[in-house]
């Protein structure tokens, strides 16, 4: 048998390799061999569309999640933690969302040529049915790789990587129609994103923290052809120069069709000018473990509930549901809820008595939209971060 570097990766994935448990399985190039179990968008989406709804594009990490710290480390000190998960992190958090929330989705990223990237690309081909035809593995460069420490319901990250390769506008020179777009806001404007808005895509943005502290104006310049733009609200308040969270709404909501800011634990507020409606929803509580990638969870939501149309309370409360979902378990990307999750919870909530802090009244719409399990549906769990990079559990 060789032993040259193909036979050592093929080694390599089947230390970690699990059974399918997601709605689809994808060839080795990463391309989507069925649809959904559960199509959020059947009812509407047109026969002959293209079979990407959602394009994104970004840098993904080797995320590395320890939960349980009562504070941070202190130097010269050890903490121990009650909990370790490991998974893809940065933008596979969104793309994984997306795709467990039955979206047909396309990411464009570079890939190291390391053991970590083997791990990131076959979880997000293999395990999840991510479509990576657009994303490419970078020889030369290695994994990007993020420590989060989680405590005091929020998170510290550490983090140590390197510019990849190549731009998303390079990985995107022959990108597919979609649907929409998904996309974090920069100083530069992505080039991909406006052309995909340029083709009739919506684009939903969000942004991220200004390290420089300069906020400037010229990021929110960009909403000229974005169709959302979701900032949590000290992103928002710092970009707009405003003291609160409704008048940084109020702002953004001249800029752009549908503004949404997020209030962490106060919930959201948004606006969408297209159809003269506004909306103020609080947080969904649960025992909360793990709050990475919770913001990438209510965008991956308040995408889908956007492109199956509904009311914007409607498409708030889905977004809201989402991320909270999320953040009861540990490990960023692998977090993300189902179809089958949000179901669970919803029989729950409508058995309690009494229900406790959800307004059941005000979630009935879940009735209408959840979809009816197709027939590809595993009727097994979804895939949730394990401690480390090919962890065994006992039989």
């Amino acid at each position: 048998m060789s032993s040259g570097p193909a036979h050592h990766r093929r080694r390599r994935r089947h230390l970690w390799h699990r059974p399918l448990v997601t709605e689809t399985g994808v060839d080795e190039l990463g391309r989507p061999l069925g649809v959904p179990a559960r199509d959020p968008l059947l009812a509407v989406r047109p026969p002959g569309a293209s079979p990407t709804d959602v394009l994104c594009a970004g840098t993904v990490f080797y995320d590395l999640v320890f939960t349980g710290l009562d504070g941070p480390p202190e130097p010269g000190r050890e903490r121990w933690t009650a909990g370790m998960g490991s998974s893809p992190g940065g933008v596979a958090n969104l793309a994984v969302a997306l795709r467990r929330l039955g979206l047909r989705t396309s990411l464009a990223a570079c890939f190291g040529e390391d053991f970590y990237g083997d791990y990131c690309w076959d979880t997000l081909a293999g395990q999840e049915g991510v479509d990576l035809r657009l994303s490419r593995r970078c020889p030369g460069w290695h994994s990007p790789v993020t420590v989060s420490l989680a405590y005091d319901w929020d998170r510290a990250l550490v983090t140590h990587g390197h510019e990849p390769p190549l731009t998303s506008d390079q990985l995107l020179a022959d990108r597919p129609s979609a649907r929409a777009a998904v996309v974090s806001l920069g100083i530069e404007p992505a080039g991909w994103a406006q052309a995909a808005a340029a083709g009739g895509a919506l684009v939903l943005a969000d942004v991220g923290w200004d390290p420089s502290g300069a906020w400037p104006d010229s990021v929110l310049d960009q909403l000229g052809w974005c169709h959302a733009f979701l900032p949590n609200d000290a992103e928002a308040m710092l970009y707009t120069r405003t003291d609160s969270p409704e008048a940084a709404l109020s702002h953004l909501a001249d800029r752009v069709a549908v503004a949404v800011v997020t209030l962490g634990a106060g919930g959201a507020v948004a606006v969408d000018q297209s159809t003269g409606e506004s909306a103020r929803v609080p947080r969904v509580v649960v025992d909360a473990l793990d709050p990475t990638g919770a913001g990438d969870v209510f965008l991956a939501g308040f995408t889908t509930a956007t492109l199956a149309g509904w009311p914007l309370v409607q498409r708030l409360r889905f977004a809201a549901l989402t991320a909270a979902l999320a953040v009861r378990h540990f490990g960023g990307s692998l977090s993300a809820p189902g179809w089958a999750d949000v179901d669970a919870w919803w029989r729950a909530a409508r058995s309690s008595d009494p229900a406790g802090d959800v307004d059941v009244a005000a979630y009935g719409f879940l009735d209408d939209v959840i979809p009816v399990p197709g027939p590809t549906e595993t009727g097994r769990g979804l895939t949730r971060a394990s401690p480390t990079i090919g962890y065994r559990p006992p039989d």
